[in-house]
């Protein structure tokens, strides 16, 4: 999907479909198979949660064996793990809130930050750190797309990419809205069918995510 050396910025890769996979992987096995079937579908920006003993490995395996895979790394609580996650391959880096130690690692990195909000006031603390895309976490029970379509008005030149709770279901509710780029969720993969190891069904389900209007 794109040159894996050119560097992307935060909006590059809230464009590159109107879903992207939220992945919590166990095995390591499971992750260039993965991959590949989300991109397969169409989705090409892949979340990988740094929640497991497999999860930098497995962000390694796909920047290197996945070419159509844009990898980045969530879970990113502080400077440390931006630095062992983009150390990995991770080509960008999720966080669920935003502190001053990521503010600080994004400003030395050139693996860009989607740093999550809640609030107006997380996204004030963000635009005054040269942020202007935001993760919105979690979304379902900060507000869902009502709290979204709200914080348009006094934040207009903000772009999010909702996560939390999100479902093939409530989606367009998101995406329909002109300050959403793209959503985040894990319903794309379904546990169940990681465990089977059905490739299949979830390359299915991405392209069903991937066609969804933005």
């Amino acid at each position: 999907m794109t040159d894996s050396s050119t560097t992307l910025t935060t909006a590059a890769v809230m464009r590159l479909a109107p879903v992207i996979p939220v992945l919590t992987i166990d095995r390591i096995e499971d992750a260039v198979p993965l991959a590949a079937a989300l991109t397969a579908g169409g989705l090409y920006a892949i979340e990988v949660t740094l929640r497991t003993p497999a999860a930098l490995e497995a962000i390694t395996a796909i920047a290197t064996e996945v070419p159509d895979a844009v990898v980045g790394a969530g879970t990113v609580l502080n400077a440390r793990h931006y630095e062992l996650a983009s150390d990995a391959g991770a080509r960008f880096i999720v966080s669920p809130g935003l502190t001053d130690g990521l503010i600080g690692a994004a400003a030395d990195s050139e693996v860009p930050l989607l740093a999550g909000t809640a609030n107006a006031s997380d996204i004030m603390r963000g635009l005054e750190a040269g942020l202007t895309h935001f993760k919105f976490f979690p979304a379902e029970t900060s507000g869902g797309a009502a709290a979204i379509k709200a914080l348009g008005g006094p934040f207009g030149d903000v772009r999010f990419c909702p996560t939390g709770g999100i479902s093939l279901k409530t989606a367009p509710d998101y995406l329909a809205l002109p300050n959403v780029l793209c959503v985040g969720g894990g319903w794309v993969a379904p546990a169940a069918a990681v465990e089977a190891r059905d490739w299949g069904r979830i390359t299915e389900l991405a392209r069903e995510a991937a066609a969804l209007k933005r």
